[in-house]
């Protein structure tokens, strides 16, 4: 059977695969004062970051429409599409892939199509759809492989630590005297995702000794890591993603483990210097 696999474009598509016709991103939009972007294969990460360094004002993000999504699920002669989206409790990305796929039956008939909450963002978006491609490759139904999709999200963590808390704080996630102690003291949290939900997992002094947490806590947590692949985005900090990738490797043998740069909202959120890792 054919098969297509969507994303918003919060999930990064590794660079292998970006001209596949089997994988499309959904712009979402970018907004930071008067600049106004689409997040798609024009993002220039570079500018998007200075930008955000000389506003005053949150940086913003908008779900696609409906519609993008409804002509993404229609683009092509896929049997099956699987759309993977930002956490729910995040955006509004995952409702309108929904409406997208209500909007593609009612116009073209009923066809299979899954829209998967990633309770995630980044590159754990990425892991579910390479899930996606594996699956479907070894010949699985359409309603198995949704329902091995959802475990293997469930089971899934995501974890991650920000070197600039400035959009944390623009968005009230910190209040502006926790923001100010924080970098005062270079206090730096380690973050997690659980359910879709942000929390704090732990904090460090520095942003060396935090990636170290963060590592100790990944390798805490694994369960039979040479089957996992673990997936590594940065915000413009290469060194800093194979320092992280490094640490992992002395402690422990996984299947893969791959590198990415971040896209457009994941940059956002991430910020300058940010690490995120899903495994």
């Amino acid at each position: 059977m054919n098969y297509k696999i969507v994303l918003d474009s919060c999930g990064e598509i590794p660079e292998n695969f970006k001209q596949d016709e089997r994988f499309q991103n959904v712009p979402l939009g970018l907004e930071v004062g008067d600049y106004h972007i689409l997040d798609d294969e024009s993002f220039d990460q570079a500018e998007f970051l200075k930008q955000v360094a000389q506003s005053p004002v949150c940086p913003k993000s908008s779900c696609p429409s409906p519609e993008l999504f409804m002509e993404a699920y229609h683009k092509g002669d896929a049997d099956h599409v699987y759309v993977v989206t930002l956490s729910s409790h995040l955006s509004g990305s995952h409702n309108s892939a929904e409406l997208g796929k209500q909007l593609y039956q009612e116009k073209y008939g009923d066809k299979s199509i899954a829209v998967i909450d990633s309770e995630s963002a980044s590159c754990g978006e990425t892991q579910i759809a390479l899930k996606a491609m594996e699956l479907e490759e070894k010949g699985l139904s359409f309603e198995e492989i949704v329902a091995a999709l959802e475990s293997y999200r469930d089971e899934m963590k995501t974890y991650f630590v920000l070197d600039n808390l400035e959009t944390l704080r623009k968005n009230g996630r910190l209040t502006g005297v926790k923001a100010l102690v924080a970098s005062t003291l270079s206090i730096k949290p380690v973050m997690g995702a659980r359910g879709g939900k942000i929390l704090q997992l732990g904090q460090a002094i520095g942003i060396k000794k935090a990636l170290q947490k963060m590592v100790d806590m990944i390798i805490k947590d694994c369960i039979r890591p040479q089957e996992k692949r673990l997936m590594i985005a940065h915000c413009n900090c290469l060194e800093r993603a194979q320092y992280v990738q490094k640490l992992l490797e002395e402690k422990a043998s996984f299947l893969e483990i791959r590198i990415m740069d971040t896209a457009g909202v994941s940059s956002m959120y991430a910020n300058d210097g940010g690490i995120i890792v899903t495994v």
